[in-house]
């Protein structure tokens, strides 16, 4: 019964949910979260779930795959970066409130030293503890290496590397140009603007949360909901036919979920109006078109006019738009998930005539 319930609960649409509901607790209460309580606390929890739900066979099978153990290590480099971030950040924060410098500015954590030997001994114990853990690592897993490429027969299911899997789950709601080329072009563009965009000099050289919780907050957020989570749902539960498979659930390359696919122009013509759809392309696509308009043009300056004059003064034009547009991008995917899992809405925009699918 509990096994079925998580699931249930592991959908895409209750897990995500899940997800950035916790998400926004941990921003808000950063009092609770930055405390080395919490952490122990946490770290027990994940790992008697972890240990409890690898006594299921199938959940073994899946997470014991050669390609699967590096992400589970991953993944707890990256939480455990994430939280420790956060901690260092709320315990400079608390030593700010009480008027004292963060700890990377008192006189003891100041101090310089050489990079010969001091950096580099450090770096060359890395490098032998590296090639250690390779080695034992080679010896005791497989290379997870198949047959010569077969153009007469492809693996089900098809994933791309790891890395990459973040990218094809996006491929379930948006276009292939969408989700392949402009969000990475997107992503790119967004890292490296950080710099021109983020000028504010306050948390250079040392940890804090108060001080830049918006920057943090929207940067965890593009980085741990809209990526590490896409990849953990395509690499953990996504199987044959790309089908959603819960933790406890056996993978069967029978299984067939039937799902309806329907473009927002069919939601207003066909169901709406009950008439077919017209021939003009544009006049066919129009409410998506105006939506569409509203979402990059009409609602970033109603916003801009109602509540970031200030912002839009203190970081100049430039900067303020390219903050609006990146913003933008990264909440279209959310929006696009939720559009697709209420309303079973494929495309906003559907003109296959320009391969414009939106």
């Amino acid at each position: 019964m509990l096994k079925e319930a998580i699931n249930y609960l592991s959908a895409p649409l209750y897990s995500f949910t899940t997800f950035i509901v916790l998400f926004g607790l941990a921003m808000k209460r950063m009092d609770i979260v930055g405390t080395k309580k919490f952490g122990w606390g946490l770290l027990i929890t994940i790992l008697a779930i972890f240990g409890w739900m690898l006594t299921d066979p199938s959940f073994f099978t899946v997470i014991s795959t050669p390609d699967n153990i590096p992400i589970i290590i991953l993944n707890a480099l990256v939480f455990w970066s994430t939280w420790f971030a956060l901690y260092k950040g709320h315990q400079n924060d608390l030593r700010i409130a009480r008027g004292e410098q963060p700890l990377e500015g008192t006189p003891e954590n100041r101090e310089k030293v050489w990079a010969w030997p001091n950096l580099v001994y450090t770096e060359l114990f890395c490098i032998i503890l590296c090639t250690i853990f390779l080695i034992v690592w080679a010896i005791f897993f497989k290379a997870p290496l198949e047959e010569p490429a077969n153009p007469t027969w492809a693996p089900n299911p098809a994933k791309a590397p790891w890395y990459f899997l973040g990218l094809q789950e996006m491929l379930v709601y948006f276009d292939p140009w969408m989700a392949g080329v402009v969000l990475p072009v997107i992503i790119i563009i967004g890292l490296i603007a950080i710099p021109f965009i983020d000028i504010n000099p306050k948390g250079n050289g040392y940890y804090t949360f108060a001080e830049r919780k918006y920057a943090i907050a929207g940067f965890c957020f593009g980085w741990l909901a809209l990526w590490i989570f896409l990849i953990q749902i395509g690499t953990f539960l996504r199987g044959p036919n790309w089908t959603f498979y819960g933790p406890f659930e056996v993978w069967d390359a029978h299984k067939v979920v039937a799902e309806n696919n329907v473009n927002l122009s069919e939601f207003f013509w066909i169901k709406g109006l009950s008439v077919a759809l017209p021939k003009n392309i544009f006049l066919r696509e129009i409410v998506g078109i105006i939506l569409t308009f509203g979402y990059l043009v009409a609602a970033p300056l109603y916003v801009t006019k109602k509540w970031g004059q200030d912002m839009l003064a203190r970081m100049g034009a430039a900067r303020y738009w390219l903050l609006m547009f990146l913003v933008l991008g990264m909440m279209s995917l959310p929006i696009k998930m939720y559009l697709r899992w209420f309303f079973t809405l494929k495309y906003i925009v559907a003109m296959p005539e320009f391969e414009l699918n939106l």
